[in-house]
């Protein structure tokens, strides 16, 4: 299954209540797919504030999206956690739910070794018939799924893909070594260009909710091979991808994201706590990305 080149990790609309505002969430769906030109969307991820959904709200945002999304776009479930078996167990509700693939990040808080890491994506991969998309964050996780363990899962067979937030250099590393039918992705925006430029096969991106179509023109021309114009296009897009992290200084995804989507006129809601809202001072640093 090809998920594309271009993947959004979906932020999920609040109402003022901090509820799930469904109206919102459909026509974010369509403005991701048809104006922002994503692929596929990765729901209920990190970027969705999984760790402050409840089961209830995960499945019924994954039967929603496959819904609206009508075949429009693949829809990938966030059903990884640091709970083998309750990984398991939401996985096979996300299948059942008719998703069409799995993001299932690396064990957070536990810490397991590469072993504990293999073993644990091994049991979820095959506990169902969805491709398999794994990711390794250690910046959120703090363990980092290893090059050699990263290329052991993918001789499963339904390990399709990896959303790589380590390095360029482990990104560089996967495309040397995976075998044919696994594709690398980088889940870090401001290398969106370098990850294409030594194999990779496209970004599961935050940015995309604002400047998705942009980024679609800089992926193809570079599989164009205009590099030139690809360049500029990233030149121009690096303030964005670093300004939703760094406004002016750090702030949690999906903060920043979510506040960049009002400023477009696209109203998703704040965030649930133990996030906060971006300050006065993020908030103008923000708007000023687009003015």
């Amino acid at each position: 299954m090809d998920f594309g080149r271009l993947i959004t990790a979906m932020v999920t609309p609040f109402n003022e209540q901090l509820q799930i505002d469904w109206e919102a969430t459909g026509r974010l769906i369509d403005e991701l797919i048809e104006v922002q030109k994503s692929d596929s969307l990765v729901v209920s991820g990190t970027t969705g504030e999984s760790p402050t959904l409840t089961e209830e709200e995960k499945l019924e945002l994954f039967r929603f999206s496959v819904r609206r999304a009508a075949g429009r776009a693949k829809i990938i479930a966030g059903t990884g956690s640091n709970d083998t078996a309750h990984s398991i167990h939401l996985s096979k509700l996300a299948e059942e739910a008719g998703v069409d693939a799995l993001l299932l990040v690396a064990p957070y808080y536990n810490k397991p070794n590469q072993e504990g890491l293999y073993l644990h994506f091994k049991a979820i991969a095959e506990s169902t018939k969805l491709p398999v998309i794994l990711y390794n964050v250690p910046g959120r996780t703090v363990v980092s799924l290893s090059t050699a363990t990263t290329l052991r899962l993918a001789q499963l067979p339904n390990v399709v893909a990896t959303k790589e937030c380590a390095s360029v250099e482990q990104i560089t590393e996967l495309v040397a070594g995976a075998p044919e039918g696994f594709v690398v992705y980088s889940g870090d925006d401001g290398i969106t260009l370098p990850t294409l430029a030594v194999g990779g096969y496209g970004i599961i991106s935050v940015a995309s909710h604002v400047v998705g179509a942009e980024m679609k023109q800089l992926i193809d021309a570079f599989l164009d091979g205009r590099l030139t114009e690809a360049a500029q296009l990233n030149g121009k897009l690096y303030p964005v991808f670093k300004g939703l992290f760094q406004c002016p200084h750090p702030v949690p995804n999906p903060v920043a994201v979510k506040h960049a989507l009002s400023v477009k006129g696209f109203n998703v809601g704040g965030v649930r706590l133990p996030l906060a809202p971006a300050s006065a001072d993020e908030q103008a640093f923000i708007e000023a990305l687009f003015n």
